[in-house]
């Protein structure tokens, strides 16, 4: 095909390289995939209000999260065995997320340790995505590991307690393949229905008490991943954490919930400024991340769009998409009439539709 110029010319040349079980496994979502599809469709359903005869002569994608400074609103969310798409996995996906200036978060579902990940883009802004095993101990010293690697952040996905029933891999009968490393789970993953396998591994009796805990054994700031509701974001506040990603895991657990974005607004005004909203789901155009700015997110995290990059063409793959979106976000900056991530606000976007 022709030089890629957006995200869905990366997946298209993705799914030509990949076999049909990992394309499934990278794509796919829970049950119907309602939710996978509505992730994507609810940015069309907001419309941005551009201000015009504003001075965007000096321009900037650049912004913090959690303190730290980052090239572009835009995070790499923790997605798991990058491997499949790539013989260097998650180690190519880390240098280019570095040469773009932005955050790596790596799954537990990886195949590399914390500091393998650190060795292979020392000084890096990386955060680690936590499951929560049964094995307590263990838990405790991958936390350590991942301190001592120097990652800057602790995300701990709260909406596993089962794994949701994907049946495209089902259809195509999947399995891991037998040397794919996953170190950083307690007991060896089955290679077959590893989703139920996985079911096993992951602590089902996690409640918010097990966050204070994890704060106890962990300097690191807590992000809680997979808030849908302003209840549950308050909660999250109260027991220290100190950002929430809205998210439904990309429409990959329980099939039928909210397009992330669709509830961002709730969760961003119950939580206000008490700790930083992040949103995952569906980002496939910068302007979906100045939709995601102007809701309430502080930055938003894209999962998919850099496997198809990374697929695609490894490491300079997931540059050409990093560095693409940080483009359209630039551009986009300048036709809203805003010069930083921080200039967009509610007063950018409206409900699509007619005016009223």
């Amino acid at each position: 095909m022709s030089e890629p110029l957006n995200v869905d010319d990366f997946e298209a040349a993705a799914r030509e390289r990949l076999e049909p079980g990992p394309y499934a496994y990278y794509a796919g979502g829970a049950g119907d995939e309602h939710t996978l599809r509505a992730n994507s469709a609810a940015f069309t359903r907001w419309e941005l209000r551009p201000r015009v005869l504003v001075d965007v002569s000096d321009v900037s994608t650049e912004t913090t999260v959690l303190g730290t400074h980052v090239e572009l609103p835009l995070l790499v969310a923790p997605t798991a065995f990058h491997r499949l798409a790539h013989p260097e996995g998650e180690l190519a996906t880390a240098r280019a997320a570095a040469a773009a200036g932005t955050v790596m978060c790596l799954s537990t579902l990886s195949s590399v340790s914390p500091a393998e990940l650190a060795a292979a883009a020392p000084g890096a802004p990386q955060w680690f995505q936590l499951y929560c095993s049964r094995d307590r101990g263990f838990t405790k010293e991958l936390v350590g590991a991942v301190g001592d690697a120097g990652f800057r952040a602790l995300v701990v996905t709260v909406d596993v307690p089962v794994a949701g029933r994907r049946e495209r891999d089902l259809r195509t009968e999947y399995a891991l393949p037998d040397d794919l490393p996953a170190p950083n789970l307690p007991v060896v993953l089955a290679r077959k229905d590893f989703h139920a396998a996985l079911s096993a591994i992951v602590d089902s009796t996690l409640t918010w008490r097990d966050l204070e805990w994890l704060r106890s054994i962990s300097p690191l700031p807590l992000v809680v991943k997979g808030v849908l509701t302003a209840e549950d974001a308050l909660l999250a506040a109260e027991h220290g954490a100190a950002g929430i990603v809205v998210s439904n895991h990309g429409g990959r657990q329980l099939d039928g919930v909210p397009a992330a974005l669709d509830v961002l607004p709730e969760v961003a005004e119950a939580v206000g400024e008490r700790v930083e909203v992040l949103v995952d789901g569906g980002i496939r155009r910068g302007t979906d991340v100045l939709k995601a700015l102007a809701l309430g997110a502080r930055a938003a995290l894209a999962g998919r769009a850099v496997l198809w990059g990374l697929a695609a063409g490894g490491e300079e793959g997931v540059v050409q998409v990093l560095t693409l979106l940080r483009d359209e976000i630039a551009s986009g900056l300048m036709l809203l009439g805003c010069a930083r991530p921080d200039d967009v606000t509610r007063t950018h976007v409206r409900p699509a539709g007619p005016s009223v």
